[in-house]
This record gives C-alpha cells, sequence and structure tokens, in this order.
C-alpha cells in the first residue's frame, strides 16, 4: 500500500498521482490535503509517515512544493528513508543504493511528465542490497545523534 500525502502546493499532482496508482492497479491511501487551501504539510507528512513506520502502508508519495519539507518531516520517522528527487537518475538510486521507501517530489519544481516518469521509476526499482545493506541498517541504528 502506498501513503500519499501533500500540501496545498502539492494536490494537483497528489490527485494525478492516484490516477496513475489506479491505472497501475497500486492500492493507496491518501493521508490528504484534499484542497488547494493553504495546509501546513507537517501536518500530512507526519501521517503519512506514521502510516510506514508502523507498517501500515510499504511505501509513500508525498508531494509539497518543493520536496524538502515533507522530507524533513518524513525522515524524522524511524524506518522511513525519505528521497527529495528531481530526476530519474536520482530516484533509481534512491531506490537502489538507499533503499528509500518515500518518494518526495516538488510541484513547483517539475512539469507532470516528468513526475510521472519519476513515480513509476520508484515504483518498479527494486534495492540492490549487498554492500549497500550494512549502510542502509547503519540509518536507523543509532537511538540518538
Amino acid at each position: 500500500m502506498i501513503a500519499l500525502a501533500s500540501d496545498h502546493a502539492g494536490f494537483a499532482y497528489k490527485e494525478k498521482a492516484k490516477e496513475l496508482l489506479t491505472s497501475l492497479k497500486i492500492p493507496f491511501k491518501d493521508f490528504g490535503t484534499q484542497s488547494t487551501e493553504a495546509s501546513d504539510y507537517p501536518d500530512y507528512a507526519h501521517a503519512a509517515a506514521v502510516s510506514i513506520s508502523q507498517g501500515e502502508c510499504d511505501r509513500g508519495i508525498f508531494i509539497c512544493g518543493t520536496g524538502v519539507g515533507m522530507s524533513i518531516v518524513a525522515n524524522k520517522h524511524k524506518g522511513v528513508r525519505a528521497a527529495a528527487v528531481e530526476s530519474v537518475l536520482a530516484t533509481e538510486f534512491a531506490r537502489r543504493h538507499n533503499n528509500a521507501n518515500v518518494l518526495c517530489l516538488g510541484e513547483r519544481l517539475l512539469k507532470w511528465e516528468m513526475a510521472q516518469k519519476i513515480i513509476t521509476t520508484f515504483l518498479d526499482t527494486g534495492f540492490e542490497g549487498g554492500r549497500h545493506e550494512r549502510r542502509v541498517n547503519k540509518i536507523h541504528s543509532l537511538t540518538s545523534c
């Protein structure tokens, strides 16, 4: 199950992502927002990230103006590895090498056609494991920094 979240600046692309996921027959849960009315991205990013951290959802697609705010919030949650990306190549590496389980996009930075390519790459690309496994395991191994 994919956790979807956006603020007002990412709402239009979140709605398009829902259409894309529906066409691919991939289940999702929409954590909001539900309009373009001004809203606070942490409210939606926290709720969606908790669903991933607790195992309700496997991965997430979070969208705001730049993707940065959503990624900062998401990465506060244990087990969440969020990557704010703007290219297909960065998405591939985020999945293959970092096992990113949350994709963060900026609606103000990307045309929908590119965002769609990034989303499908995120969904289709697996984690390589191997030498990367050790590194990814270190991400959540510390109780405090």
